[in-house]
């Protein structure tokens, strides 16, 4: 009887134990993780409105996709996101931990005479915008990141629309290209700076039309050189404005790093689908670290 005593008695202590570790293992851990999710804008020239219609996001980790769908499209003013401005798409999001190697930003953007998605420009024309594949595989990040168990991940997607916005030349429409980068936001800052008057006044035909474009290249003391799709391309790009006489730039959402930055006056005149001669009226290194504003002047002298 002992024994048998004994024996329900261990049974029952294992048992407890067992429930109690799986108790605090639950409490203490976690097999998801949480995603925000943002979008910027790198602006293209003599365009009023760039407005992309979202209908969700798509990840894969290994051989799961996950597909979250919007309950309404969300229609955003990309040309309002300059600088460090931003849009969510994503808050907190509840995602499984795990690698994930890429992902798609589901868009209304099919060439169907529908302005879901479409660019407004300066003189208040109106062109539809759309992904040249299709929308079906909505515009794809190919870049890896890791979502820790009980962590959180927050990452800005920067649409650089002067490589993203193309003119089929005598299509309808333009084409929307997936041109994306995607930054964590814990690993990076802002590059701000201004451009002197008297460097606007000798670069610019009319500086009330066009104050130019801040081009940031990857590296320091590198060659300036235009958009056209090869290794040379500016990471990003941030057009002058003029405010009460100063001019001034921002490129938000820089990785950490050293760039070097160039100022140029001929920023509308790059295509980004043919090799161009663009003038760069000054240019200097910058380095960008995380969570800080680095100021970066053009003296033009």
């Amino acid at each position: 009887m002992f024994r048998t005593n004994w024996l329900r008695n261990s049974l029952f202590l294992a048992v407890t134990s067992a429930l109690v570790a799986g108790c605090n293992s639950s409490s203490s851990g976690s097999d998801a993780g949480r995603l925000s999710l943002n979008v910027t804008d790198a602006p293209v020239d003599s365009a009023s409105k760039v407005v992309v219609s979202f209908s969700g996001v798509e990840l894969q980790s290994g051989g799961s996709r996950t597909e979250i769908l919007f309950d309404e499209p969300r229609s955003i003013d990309l040309l309002a996101l300059q600088g460090s401005n931003s849009a969510s798409l994503l808050e907190g999001q509840e995602l499984p931990a795990g690698e994930y190697q890429w992902m798609h930003l589901l868009v209304n953007a099919e060439q169907d005479s529908v302005l879901d998605s479409y660019i407004e420009f300066e003189d208040g024309s109106v062109q539809e915008l759309y992904v040249p594949s299709g929308s079906q595989t909505g515009l794809k990040l190919v870049r890896g990141f890791t979502l820790l168990a009980g962590g959180s991940a927050d990452f800005t997607i920067d649409f650089d629309l002067r490589k993203s916005v193309v003119d089929p030349k005598g299509g309808q429409g333009m084409h929307l290209k997936p041109a994306l980068r995607l930054i964590d936001n814990a690993q990076s800052g802002t590059i701000t700076g201004t451009v002197a008057g008297e460097l606007i006044v000798s670069a610019c035909a009319d500086a009330s039309l066009d104050a130019g474009a801040v081009y940031a290249f990857v590296g320091s003391d590198v060659v300036a050189d235009d958009v056209d799709g090869d290794a040379g391309d500016p990471l990003t790009s941030a057009l002058v404005n003029e405010n009460e006489g100063v001019y001034s730039y921002e490129l938000g959402f820089m990785p950490v790093g050293t760039y070097t930055l160039a100022y140029t006056c001929e920023a509308a005149t790059d295509d980004a689908e043919s090799d161009d001669v663009i003038a760069f009226a000054e240019q200097s290194n910058a380095e960008v670290v995380a969570d800080q504003t680095t100021q970066a002047d053009f003296s033009g002298i």
